[in-house]
């Protein structure tokens, strides 16, 4: 059958936010411990989480101790960088890999199964939760993926790959927006900090 890894996307440099989001504080806890929590708590059977800027400050975060890290030296390049230095690590005997982005912590265990039961039950190689009409994370994609992934120009990013194989893509409704929230500003995590409290 094969093992459903889990790879969390952290190596970027959050310029945006103007401070490692990684590290901010999210339900008492760290915005990537939170995200991998979730993670860990679903029903997939491996989580790997990439690293590049702040890696030293992120690797030994206690909430990350029951999963694997690996570095990403071209993490400037952008996130398609970190998926395929993911996928790399990943190992040969995996069935399918569901992306996540380090900073989406609204995510919840619930969603992550109803993703991985479609594609098991599915003969699809691509799910998404959709909210809203609005494809979210995580994306779920079957390891045949892997070389084409590979191949993909960063120009172009992880989400051409449902456009370059339409039919091969599986959409699960869900009732929750957290697939599509992330935190790129300072302003949006306070604002949902706020709203938490």
């Amino acid at each position: 059958m094969g093992d459903i890894w889990a790879l969390i996307l952290a190596a970027g440099e959050s310029k945006r936010m103007g401070t490692p989001k990684m590290l901010l504080t999210f339900n008492g806890s760290t915005m990537i411990e939170t995200v991998a929590a979730n993670v860990t708590r679903s029903n997939v059977n491996q989580t790997l989480i990439v690293l590049g800027a702040e890696k030293e400050s992120i690797v030994h975060l206690p909430g990350l101790q029951p999963v694997i890290c690996c570095f990403n030296d071209n993490y400037k390049e952008g996130m398609l960088s970190s998926v395929k230095c993911g996928f790399r690590n990943i190992s040969s005997g995996t069935r399918a890999v569901m992306v996540f982005q380090g900073d989406q912590p609204l995510i919840t265990t619930q969603v992550i199964n109803s993703v991985i039961e479609a594609y098991l039950t599915s003969e699809k190689g691509i799910v998404n939760p959709v909210f809203n009409n609005r494809r979210g994370h995580p994306v779920l994609i079957d390891i045949k993926y892997r070389d084409e992934i590979e191949k993909l120009s960063h120009n172009v990013g992880l989400r051409s790959l449902a456009y370059m194989f339409p039919e091969d893509v599986l959409e699960v409704s869900t009732n929750e927006p957290g697939i599509l929230r992330d935190f790129d500003t300072y302003d949006q995590y306070l604002k949902e900090i706020n709203q938490l409290c």
